[in-house]
């Protein structure tokens, strides 16, 4: 007979309520009519704070709209390079046979933006810029932002051309197709999950980037983190509280349409299995 240990349940207990309690306070202090920065009195509960959100100069909406045309534009040309590079490195090592040491230093070099400081990649990008005469805004952002996002497209799509079978592809040929039809027929559909997996990363990696944002944005395009944070210098204002709970809130209902669509292919790939069977 097994023995329950209490000292486990305990600290999954405290686990539980430190991630989660900030959470729920966050959540209820968005609903709290107080207009007060850092605001502990309830004295009320309002929906305002969620209307003036995207509203007026002091909104957040531009500076959201600003976040997501940089990270879409970032994540596409991440694809672009990340997919490609990674295509090119790996039928590379095909045709050579093995992994040569240009091939180790190539993966070094095209992962060394995450694996640096990003505060020194950051003054980096801000002087490459000013030495270029670009002009701090969106270009700047898409430029930062692709560097950094490119390793993560990369490193996924790599790691799941590494797992393929080389056959595959000499088959292909070996039927007729050309290497375009190759890459377009073969490849790409099998690198399509690491793909998409890649893909979301950069995106979340780049919606949430502060510090590169921060040294490399102009006075007219604010990235949503930048702007948050110089709203919250002198205080969490109420509309902080709102746009916090929002993007909880979609966080998990990304999460559960994630789940809902995993467990609808699980219920197919049984209910497929079933059939053949019978």
């Amino acid at each position: 007979m097994k023995m329950r240990f209490p000292f486990s349940l305990i600290f999954i207990g405290l686990v539980l309520f430190v991630m989660y309690v900030p959470v729920f306070t966050v959540i209820a202090f968005s609903f709290n009519a107080n207009p007060a920065r850092n605001a502990i009195a309830f004295t009320g509960v309002t929906v305002q704070w969620y209307v003036d959100l995207f509203s007026g100069a002091r909104g957040y909406g531009d500076a959201l709209w600003v976040s997501i045309r940089v990270a879409v534009v970032s994540v596409l040309l991440s694809i672009l390079f990340g997919t490609l590079g990674a295509i090119g490195m790996f039928q590379r090592s095909i045709v050579v046979g093995k992994a040569t040491r240009l091939d180790s230093w190539m993966e070094s070099l095209v992962t060394f933006p995450i694996m640096i400081p990003e505060i020194i990649l950051a003054m980096a990008f801000m002087a490459v810029f000013y030495g270029l005469r670009l002009p701090f805004g969106e270009l700047t952002l898409i430029l930062a932002h692709t560097t950094f996002c490119i390793p993560y497209l990369y490193l996924t799509v790599k790691s799941r051309l590494v797992g393929m079978d080389p056959a595959l592809f000499d088959a292909a040929r070996d039927l007729g197709a050309n290497p375009g039809r190759v890459l377009w027929d073969i490849t790409l559909p099998l690198v399509r999950p690491a793909i998409v997996s890649g893909a979301f990363l950069a995106l979340a990696m780049s919606m949430d980037d502060f510090i590169i944002s921060f040294f490399v944005s102009g006075s007219r395009a604010v990235t949503l983190p930048v702007k948050i944070y110089s709203s919250v210098r002198v205080g969490v204002s109420p509309q902080i509280n709102a746009l916090c709970t929002l993007m909880i809130a979609f966080a998990f209902l990304a999460v559960a349409i994630s789940q809902y669509l995993s467990a609808v292919r699980a219920a197919k790939r049984r209910k497929g299995s079933i059939l053949r069977q019978v």
